[in-house]
């Protein structure tokens, strides 16, 4: 039978050597293992006389109880040893200066389409969304235009199947088609997003961003035209002395139409919107042409509608000083940080537009 006092006295003995946790880990395997020392104890104790069992079970649950304490303790001493050393080992030099945390910027386009939003929010215009792929029907058909017309040519158009039934939208035009088909007038919405076209140069990409206005209601006529748009212009450029032009022009969806002049003048070569002696294009838009009221299914007889289109890009362009519109989408986080704007700089109507 097994001594347990040796046992007892050998197992503090060693404890007290443990140095690292290999040791104690081996220690522990030899004493508590699968067929460590205490563990054969426990079961040869059907060897044992009744009359002796009892004390020999009460003792050996006693000295195993112990030996785990003191691997437990010891355990914490050379955790904690081990996480002191390594501090001393990595010691930071809290003097050194941090790291520079990096900020993102917001891009001119996002910013724009944010300050048109809240420009026209003003007067009573939501916004409205549409896919990037579209129909035929919905990109030109139902816009009134004619099958030989320039627009629809591949070499403007990016057609996805070879019936040219499927293409990615030219123009948000297409979302005021959707909207006009699934609602009833009074309708006042501005549609901004991507649009796309076979064109690239520094004044056209590929892809950019354009924002378009719809009211339909009754009795509605480019006096109101007139006014929404002054009231944009002058709202969006921050100048209360913009003066504005119309001049006679043909959309197929629009009659009459016309385009939009606003007065510049230049300094140091470049251009600064505002009162000035010369004159600049930035938009489009007219009266809805019946013909579009007929395919969405309104009656032109009872209601009438303004319609307008401008390139957010281009906007960006003239409030902020960018020369090239390819510059938006290369990514260079220099312009970004020269162009963009704090994540906290959102356009309000109560406190700016933009710095």
């Amino acid at each position: 039978m097994l001594d347990l006092k040796n046992l007892s006295s050998e197992i503090n003995l060693k404890i007290q050597q443990v140095k690292d946790r290999e040791t104690l880990e081996s220690l522990k395997t030899l004493y508590l293992g699968k067929k460590g020392i205490i563990t054969e104890a426990f079961k040869s104790m059907g060897k044992i006389d009744a009359d002796e069992r009892k004390n020999f079970a009460s003792e050996l649950n006693i000295i195993k109880s112990n030996l785990l304490d003191q691997i437990n303790s010891h355990q914490s001493k050379i955790e904690l040893k081990e996480i002191e050393e390594k501090l001393n080992s990595e010691e930071i030099d809290i003097t050194l200066p941090t790291k520079e945390i990096k900020k993102g910027k917001i891009h001119p386009v996002s910013q724009v389409i944010d300050e048109l939003t809240c420009i026209f929010a003003e007067i009573g215009f939501s916004v409205a969304e549409g896919p990037d792929i579209e129909n035929e029907f919905n990109n030109f058909t139902a816009l009134n235009t004619p099958e030989h017309h320039p627009a629809r040519d591949m070499h403007d158009t990016f057609y996805l199947d070879e019936d040219k039934k499927t293409l990615l939208r030219t123009h948000t035009s297409p979302v005021q088609i959707r909207t006009m088909l699934n609602n009833k007038p009074p309708i006042k919405i501005i549609a901004p997003g991507r649009t796309y076209r076979c064109d690239s140069d520094m004044t056209h990409t590929p892809m950019f961003h354009q924002l378009e206005g719809l009211h339909i209601g009754k009795d509605i006529n480019m006096g109101h035209l007139k006014g929404c748009l002054d009231f944009f212009l002058k709202k969006f450029f921050e100048d209360e002395n913009l003066e504005m032009r119309f001049r006679p022009s043909h959309f197929p969806f629009t009659e009459p139409s016309v385009e939009v002049d606003i007065s510049y003048k230049l300094e140091n070569n470049k251009i600064v919107v505002g009162k000035g002696d010369r004159w600049l294009e930035v938009l489009g838009c007219g009266m809805v042409h019946p013909n579009v009221l007929k395919n969405v299914k309104i009656d032109p007889k009872k209601f009438q509608g303004y319609a307008f289109g401008v390139g957010i890009d281009r906007l960006a362009m003239l409030k902020y000083g960018i020369t090239d519109l390819r510059s938006f989408f290369e990514g260079d986080l220099r312009w970004s940080n020269h162009y963009g704007f704090d994540a906290n700089d959102v356009p309000t109507n109560y406190r700016g537009l933009s710095k």
